[in-house]
């Protein structure tokens, strides 16, 4: 029998070869070094969890050696890691000194969910995340600016899942229901 343990991650952030620049700090960070205004689609109200790649890896380390853990489902963070969306614009904000923060209608994205991590603290008492938001923010700054990473990288809809969604829809790669087609 193979042991099977199960992990959730939330908006990770990080340095990695595949980025997800459409998330919402990423997406900020990548706005506010170009010197554009942060977006913010919707009251700002709306709540979103964080994650960083190196607990990520941390957290299954862990647990794979936890024979506990087997069998479950763990989601993996910090419960202090669940931020408003306009919480995350100014952390951001912060890390990019004279960013411009704007906000849309109200009745834009206005999806929020929060996430409770207290089964991974029961299961791992002293794991702990040593990223946070602004930790994730900075790194993505420095990152960004080594890179100089172009717009139309930024931009490109590998990068940005609705996107890609849309061009696997208008290409026909993907249908209504979005399943792959032969």
């Amino acid at each position: 029998k193979v042991p099977v343990i199960l992990c959730r991650f939330f908006n990770t952030v990080g340095p990695r070869q595949t980025g997800r620049y459409g998330m919402v700090l990423p997406r900020f960070a990548a706005q506010a070094l170009r010197n554009q205004p942060l977006t913010v689609y919707g009251t700002g109200e709306q709540s979103r969890c964080f994650g960083h790649v190196r607990d990520a890896v941390e957290a299954v380390g862990r647990l794979i050696q936890t024979p506990a853990a087997f069998g479950q489902v763990f989601n993996v963070g910090e419960n202090s890691q669940n931020y408003r969306v306009r919480e995350i614009a100014g952390i951001v904000g912060e890390v990019f000194p004279g960013c411009e923060v704007t906000f849309g209608s109200d009745a834009a994205d206005n999806r929020s969910y929060r996430v409770s991590f207290d089964k991974i603290h029961r299961h791992l008492p002293d794991f702990r995340c040593a990223w946070d938001a602004r930790a994730g923010a900075v790194q993505l700054r420095k990152l960004f600016e080594r890179i100089a990473m172009p717009r139309e990288v930024f931009e490109f809809r590998a990068f940005t899942r609705l996107k890609q969604i849309h061009h696997l829809l208008e290409t026909g790669q993907i249908d209504a229901r979005y399943f792959w087609q032969a």
